[in-house]
C-alpha cells in the first residue's frame, strides 16, 4: 500500500494536484484526520509492508447517516476526489458514498485475498504468498525429517488465492478452499494412498474460511481416517507482514500512476486494475456484484503433481 501511496501523491503533485492523506481509513474521514502530504511526505516508504496513513474498520460509515456526514466534510473542505485503497469493504462502501458526494472516487485493489473483481492481482497478494511459502518451506524440515503429515492454515476466509498459489508452490498434496466442497473422506484417501505409495510426508493447505472449518477443525474429522495423525502449522499474521515483494511495489505503482491518470478523465465510480497486462477501470458496482473465481486450472494440476 506505501507504494501505492507513494506514486498517487508524487505523480498527483506532479501534476498539479494538491494531495491529502487521510490517517485511519473511513473513520479517519469522520473524525477529519487530514494531513497535506508533501512529495518528502512519502519518502523511503516504498520497501516498507503495511501502509503508513494507518487504516480501520468504521461502525459508524456502515450507518447512512455515517456515509452522508463523510459526503458532508469532503464538500465542506472542498475536496474533488478520493482514492480509496482496499478490499471488497472499501469498495461496498465506496458505492455508498457516491449515492451522496459529486466528487470524484476512484478505487484500488490493496488486499491479500486477491478477491476483488476488476483485477488479476490485488495489492498484497504476492507478497502473502510469498511469505507463506517461505514459511512452509521451513515447516519441510520439520515434515521431512519426521515423516509427519502437516495441516497448513493460511489466510482466506471467503477466498481461497491464497491457499491455491501457496499450494502449488510448496507441493501440497491436497488444497483445500471455500469455493470448492470438501470431502473429509476423500481427502483421508489421498493421504493414506500417497503412504502406500512411498510419501514420507505430505502437506494439506488450508484456507481458514473452508465450509469443512479451519484445520483444527478439519484435524478433528480426520482423526482415525488416516495413518498418522496431522500436525498443524497456523500462519496467521505472518502473511500480512514484511517488506513487499517487486511484483507488489511495481503493481502498486502502476495502479497508484494509473488512479491518478483516470482523475485527470475524469472518471469516477471506478475501480483501476490490471488484467492481461493491460491497465484497467471497472466500474464499482462490477466490483461487489461480480465474483472473482479461483484458478480452476491450477486446481486441477494438484492431483497429478502429487504422485
Amino acid at each position: 500500500m506505501n507504494a501505492c501511496i507513494r506514486a498517487i501523491v508524487r505523480i498527483g503533485i506532479a501534476r498539479g494536484l494538491d494531495i491529502y492523506g487521510i490517517y485511519g481509513g473511513l473513520q479517519g474521514l469522520l473524525d477529519k484526520r487530514f494531513e497535506q502530504m508533501k512529495a518528502r511526505s512519502v519518502s523511503n516508504i516504498v520497501h516498507r509492508g503495511g501502509t503508513c496513513l494507518t487504516t480501520g474498520r468504521s461502525e459508524e460509515f456502515r450507518e447512512e447517516e455515517g456515509q452522508k456526514k463523510a459526503a458532508r466534510i469532503l464538500k465542506e473542505e472542498g475536496f474533488t476526489g478520493l482514492f480509496a485503497l482496499g478490499g471488497n469493504g472499501t469498495m461496498h462502501g465506496m458505492t455508498k458514498l457516491q449515492r451522496y458526494w459529486e466528487g470524484q472516487i476512484i478505487g484500488i485493489p490493496g488486499t491479500i485475498d486477491n478477491d476483488v473483481y476488476g483485477t488479476d492481482y490485488s495489492i498484497g497478494f504476492d507478497t502473502a504468498v510469498n511469505n507463506a511459502v517461505e514459511a512452509i518451506d521451513k515447516i519441510r524440515d520439520t515434515a521431512q525429517s519426521f515423516d509427519r503429515v502437516f495441516l497448513i492454515e493460511v489466510m482466506g476466509r471467503d477466498s481461497g488465492a491464497i491457499a491455491t498459489h501457496v499450494g502449488i508452490a510448496c507441493g501440497a498434496e491436497i488444497i483445500i478452499i471455500p469455493e470448492t466442497t470438501t470431502d473429509i473422506e476423500d481427502v483421508a484417501a489421498k493421504i493414506n494412498a500417497g503412504k502406500r505409495r512411498g510419501k514420507t510426508f505430505a502437506f494439506i493447505v488450508v484456507a481458514e474460511g473452508d465450509e469443512e472449518g479451519d484445520a483444527a477443525e478439519i484435524k478433528r474429522k480426520l482423526s482415525g481416517k488416516i495413518v498418522e495423525d496431522c500436525r498443524i502449522s497456523v500462519l496467521g499474521y505472518i502473511q500480512r507482514g514484511g517488506n513487499p515483494s517487486h511484483f507488489d511495489r511495481v503493481l502498486a505503482t502502476k495502479l497508484g500512476a494509473h488512479a491518478v491518470d483516470c482523475f485527470f478523465k475524469g472518471e469516477s465510480g471506478v475501480m483501476v486494475g490490471e488484467i492481461a497486462g493491460k491497465l484497467s477501470a471497472t466500474p464499482l458496482i462490477d466490483t461487489i456484484s461480480k465474483k472473482k473465481v479461483v484458478d480452476i486450472y491450477l486446481l486441477g494440476l494438484v492431483d497429478a503433481l502429487s504422485i
